[in-house]
């Protein structure tokens, strides 16, 4: 399997002879508003250029939405991704958004995790903690935003079984998918992204370890690094943290643009 970082959460995928687009955000950089409530509120979004021309990103057999927050779909996404591919997404809410922008093949993964069988290989949603404690429900309606998110499990004949965790800090649905499933590959949105208020609403380097030490099996993918302006964990200093508790060995951190192969 091959893993492309475009940018941020955004990943090419290539997996049982298919190539997956993961998480579309196309607009260019600083062409988003800024997020009030990151610790720069004037930092436009994203902060980082895309690393290749979108038109590669459109040439691809499916497209997988773990949900559909500004920095994981965007408008310009929605506008130029052809409307045909097939669209795996987290549930029937966001399928519903979906195909009010015109998406004809919208496929939300059944809830209890079960399988949905596509082309030669399954896709299975898992659990993801957006961030968690009181102030998490409250704080996404002033955003106006939905609090929900998924990962996903793909397997296939022959390829590694590939977990991305999607956006979620470590938490009791991540260790039961990694004791599950034991996934070969793990990719782990790991920017520690925070607002002013609460803790990290994704991983962060400890949350990182966590899985790193659950899942001693596993090679660790970190995305979703130094692109929007509410990240705080930066590769150079995750790279540094594992190398001083010694699991660098397994954990992977492309640059934008940068092909894993696996």
């Amino acid at each position: 399997m091959h893993f492309t970082q475009i940018r941020n959460a955004t990943a090419l995928l290539g997996y049982a002879g298919k190539r997956i687009l993961i998480d579309p955000m196309f607009a260019d950089r600083f062409a988003l508003p800024a997020l009030p409530l990151a610790a720069d509120p004037t930092l436009r979004n994203p902060t980082a250029p895309l690393p290749c021309p979108v038109e590669r990103l459109l040439d691809v057999d499916a497209i997988l939405a773990t949900h559909l927050h500004y920095d994981h779909f965007d408008g310009e996404a929605l506008r130029r991704l052809p409307k045909h591919l097939p669209l795996f997404c987290a549930d029937e809410t966001d399928a519903a958004e979906l195909r009010a922008h015109g998406f004809t093949d919208v496929r939300p993964l059944p809830p209890d995790g079960s399988p949905l069988a596509w082309q030669g290989l399954t896709l299975a949603r898992t659990p993801a903690l957006h961030g968690q404690g009181p102030w998490m429900a409250d704080l996404y309606a002033r955003l106006n935003v939905r609090y929900a998110a998924c990962g996903a499990l793909l397997q296939a004949p022959g390829e590694p079984t590939f977990y991305l965790a999607g956006d979620t800090v470590w938490f009791d649905g991540v260790a039961q998918t990694l004791r599950d499933f034991r996934p070969d590959i793990v990719a782990l949105n790991a920017c520690c992204a925070r607002l002013t208020q609460g803790g990290p609403i994704i991983m962060g380097a400890d949350d990182v370890w966590q899985v790193a030490m659950a899942a001693p099996w596993a090679t660790l993918i970190a995305t979703h690094m130094e692109a929007v302006s509410h990240a705080t964990l930066t590769r150079r200093t995750l790279r540094a943290f594992a190398e001083d508790n010694a699991f660098s060995e397994r954990l992977l951190i492309p640059a934008d643009g940068e092909t894993l192969s696996l």
